[in-house]
């Protein structure tokens, strides 16, 4: 336990500040600051002393040496019950510092500007704070580390309840804290440094990978009632899925945020009204339309039976037929959308278990990397981003495309993506009528995605996301009425596939890209 005396205070995030320091007060805490903190302290009524005139010595190099002083870090450091340390500040005329808090420069917010400027970015880099803040976290026994600004309740409620003394557990927890916020803040100048300098992200992959997450919220049950779960956040995030906002609804499971991780993946990379329609982290339906209730309608038709219980993805604000169409669907577990307006929302509100999520399309942004934990390790590649134009198809039959067929093709091909292999699309369109998803053989993916398009079938497109083995998958189609394929190409079995598809009068394209989703 410690009686704070003194505290040092210097942040760049001023929330909730002037409430801290109003409760420092009622305990006669003697608050040394810099900069504008100080003024801002200042300009509230409280009495501040500079750093600069507790260690003697001047701030300089336009502010990057101001707390880097032993008369600061001895008052941090030495033990109180260390006859040898108090010896020495004594002699030294070096003040104890109780609490130290500091959040540190913004370099996260700096560097997730587009194109920010290296010069900005490295004045961001903190020194003087994650200094401050390892020094007291380091002797967490006589003195209160803060980083955080959302402590500050706590700090103050302890404050009161024990007269001016904080306890052992806070101080620990506090301490801990520190270690993880500036073990985070060094990885992310690293990761930036290293992406700034590296010409290739993607195909340059970092010798070192860390990472740093904060746990947001404990889950009812992992993928099954005997998984133990919570959600975390990436430490480093500025914009990402931990974004979204609940606005109705009973809790989220863990099931449901990974699929409403693959929802908005998949619809918000359409840049025209789209719907999908999620199922065990899978797409039972996708489409595009001008309206987006029709895509929404499309979407949701594309499988009935495998849709009930999904979770709805939109990338444009929710309206009233949008919602009405929702609703005559039967039961869905998650919409999630940009927003819904006032209309939607009351109806779709009268379902008192369906979550209603809200989530900016400027606030998801994909991840550079994608990881997969295996035992022991950590599997990390690039994120599967690769688009594809109409003029990178590769015609490859005697029937050639017509321009509906490419753009419907082009359409299954970047739903595909999203779909767990072996994987088999089939558009009408920009809608898609049948999917075929997770089978250990094309064909069977193929014949999954003809069943569940039935006579919608005749005529359809057909995307798989990986070369064809055999002409088998080219058989099935046309004896359903597909006319025309695009897949990757590159099989030793390329020749006959391909006389397969002149022989069934089909029109194939090959993309030289695969887009396989384990």
């Amino acid at each position: 336990m410690i009686k704070v005396k003194r505290a040092l205070i210097s942040v760049s995030d001023k929330t909730g500040l002037l409430e801290l320091v109003k409760g420092l007060a009622k305990f006669n805490v003697e608050i040394l600051s810099t900069g504008g903190t100080a003024k801002m302290l200042r300009d509230a009524g409280f009495t501040v002393k500079d750093v600069s005139e507790h260690t003697g010595f001047p701030e300089m190099l336009d502010g990057r040496v101001k707390t880097l002083h032993p008369k600061v870090h001895g008052g941090l450091l030495a033990v109180r019950d260390n006859p040898e340390h108090m010896k020495t500040v004594e002699e030294h005329g070096i003040g104890l510092i109780d609490m130290v808090v500091v959040n540190l420069y913004p370099f996260e917010k700096v560097t997730a500007k587009k194109n920010v400027d290296l010069s900005e970015a490295i004045e961001n880099i903190d020194i003087g704070g994650p200094s401050m803040l390892r020094s007291g976290a380091k002797n967490y026994k006589s003195v209160a580390v803060v980083c955080n600004p959302e402590r500050y309740k706590d700090i103050l409620k302890e404050l009161e309840t024990n007269s001016g003394i904080l306890p052992d557990a806070l101080l620990f927890n506090l301490a801990v804290e520190v270690f993880e916020r500036t073990a985070a803040y060094d990885r992310v100048i690293a990761q930036f440094l290293g992406k700034r300098f590296t010409s290739d992200a993607f195909t340059v992959m970092p010798p070192q990978v860390s990472l740093s997450f904060v746990k947001m919220q404990e889950l009812r049950y992992g993928e099954n009632p005997h998984q133990p779960a919570a959600f975390y956040r990436d430490a480093d995030a500025v914009k990402a899925l931990t974004k979204m906002k609940q606005l109705h609804g009973k809790e989220l499971s863990f099931n449901n945020i990974l699929d409403l991780a693959s929802a908005v993946d998949i619809a918000y990379s359409f840049a025209e009204p789209a719907a999908v329609v999620i199922k065990h982290n899978n797409p039972c339906g996708v489409a595009q339309d001008s309206v987006l209730a029709k895509a929404y309608v499309n979407a949701w038709s594309c499988d009935k039976l495998s849709a009930f219980g999904g979770i709805i993805g939109l990338n444009r604000i929710c309206d009233q037929k949008t919602a009405e169409a929702i609703a005559k669907s039967g039961f869905m577990e998650c919409v999630i959308a940009p927003g819904f307006d006032k209309a939607a929302f009351e109806l779709l509100a009268q379902k008192k278990n369906v979550r209603l999520m809200e989530l900016a399309a400027e606030d998801f942004v994909k991840d550079a990397y994608d990881f997969k934990k295996v035992p022991g390790g950590l599997l990390v590649q690039g994120a599967d981003t690769r688009e594809l134009a109409a003029d990178e198809l590769k015609v490859v039959t005697k029937k050639k495309l017509t321009k509906t067929q490419v753009a419907s093709l082009l359409f299954g091909w970047k739903v595909v993506k999203y779909v767990k292999s072996n994987a088999i699309v089939l558009t009408q369109g920009t809608k898609t009528v049948g999917i075929g998803m997770g089978q250990t053989s094309r064909v069977d993916s193929a014949k999954l995605a003809i069943a569940r398009a039935g006579k919608l079938a005749k005529g359809a497109c057909l995307a798989s996301d990986a070369f064809l083995p055999k002409a088998d998958t080219v058989t099935f189609a046309a004896k359903a009425g597909v006319k025309s394929i695009i897949q990757t190409g590159g099989s030793i079995a390329d020749e006959e596939v391909i006389k397969e598809a002149d022989k069934r009068g089909i029109a194939m394209a090959m993309t030289g890209v695969r887009h396989f989703r384990h």
